[in-house]
């Protein structure tokens, strides 16, 4: 499908009057909300497919039970879909039907009563210290490799020391780093500003790549960015996610990792070293609390497993 416009939607020509106007209030409201545009782009998609299932049943969004979404998500699971991908569809229906209510629409929200199929948790991959420490030492600041180098050694003890989305090391700016008093200023979900501390690597490596290399890869249309591609743009996440899968298999660490997985890493390893977990939810940008508590589980399932190792009677 081809990209989307903040302001348009996929619609079919065919559908009931009623969808159409449903879907357009929807995309009103969801440029209103402070929402990544993929993410909006993806509920745009979710909604239309519903209104191409019930407008197939000639029913409109004021018909729709509970019991039709169920019919509805049971349909989803047939497909086989990931739990992930059904989750996320059943949030745009809850943002429709929200949406449907909040402009007369509706008395309530049939949504409000359902939910995904279980799905197993997952604990977030987690690099061993001697791992980050492999990765990050495996990356040349010697020239080798020229101002690429400099600039990814950089990037990465800067997502490790700070704990960074990959969305948020692409919007950094260079005066996002204050130098005087150490800290980063990082643009999060939701048009969420933190300050976080840097750490002492984490801002010689920085440093070294303003001084020696971020000069020699000026030029392009992204001269704010902080981080530039060789042609002088700001990168974009599928740079960082190649980039890093580079260094991972020159250190031997082939083990798909990605650069979530040095923020899980820096969180995990923040709360092996004491940090409570209050702490880690503001370092982490994190919403809710709930969201930062799955890293006592990825503590826990180490302890266990040290447990298994070294009991005698485990």
């Amino acid at each position: 499908n081809p990209p989307m416009s903040t302001t348009s939607q996929p619609q079919r020509q065919g559908l009931d009057h009623s969808w159409r106007q449903a879907l357009e209030l929807l995309d009103a409201d969801l440029c209103t909300r402070a929402l990544a545009e993929k993410t909006r782009h993806a509920y745009r998609v979710d909604v239309t497919q519903l209104a191409d299932w019930s407008d197939a049943q000639h029913l409109t969004p004021a018909q729709l039970t509970p019991r039709d979404l169920r019919r509805y998500v049971a349909t989803l699971s047939a497909r086989r879909l990931a739990p992930a991908t059904i989750d996320r569809k059943i949030d745009a229906l809850r943002a429709f039907f929200s949406s449907q209510r909040e402009h007369g629409q509706l008395a309530g929200s049939p949504a409000e009563l359902i939910s995904a199929p279980k799905r197993a948790a997952r604990l977030p991959r987690v690099l061993k210290r001697s791992e980050t420490s492999t990765l990050l030492g495996s990356i040349p600041t010697d020239g080798v490799g020229g101002p690429l180098n400099l600039r990814d050694r950089a990037i990465f003890e800067l997502a490790y020391a700070c704990g960074l989305r990959a969305e948020e090391i692409v919007k950094l700016t260079v005066t996002d780093v204050e130098h005087d008093s150490e800290q980063l200023r990082v643009h999060g979900k939701g048009s969420k500003t933190r300050i976080l501390p840097i750490g002492e690597l984490a801002l010689a490596a920085l440093r070294d790549y303003l001084e020696r290399a971020r000069g020699a890869l000026q030029g392009g249309d992204g001269e704010d960015a902080l981080f530039l591609s060789k042609s002088g743009r700001a990168l974009s996440t599928s740079d960082i996610r190649r980039r890093l899968g580079i260094h991972s298999r020159r250190a031997g660490l082939d083990r798909g990792i990605s650069p979530h997985a040095l923020r899980h890493s820096y969180a995990t390893h923040m709360l092996d070293g004491g940090a409570d977990l209050r702490t880690i939810q503001e370092l982490l940008g994190h919403a809710s609390i709930s969201t930062t508590q799955l890293y006592t589980r990825v503590e826990s399932a180490r302890l266990k497993s040290a447990y298994a190792r070294s009991h005698p009677r485990a």
